[in-house]
């Protein structure tokens, strides 16, 4: 019983350590999912040609 007392603070901080790790690296891989969204729908916009054949040229 002596090594419970003496290990469980440790595996505690270990586990609290784990999960908090694991937290950051979702939240960054969502905001990279997210950047990578934002900057290919820029691009997008950036390749739609200004006068498409839908739009009439004025004169």
């Amino acid at each position: 019983m002596e090594y419970v007392a003496v290990l469980l603070p440790s595996i505690v901080v270990g586990l609290i350590f784990w999960f908090a790790m694991k937290s950051i690296f979702n939240a960054d891989k969502s905001e990279r999912q997210a950047e990578a969204r934002a900057q290919a729908e820029a691009e997008a916009r950036a390749a739609k040609p200004l006068n498409g054949p839908d739009s009439e040229p004025n004169k």
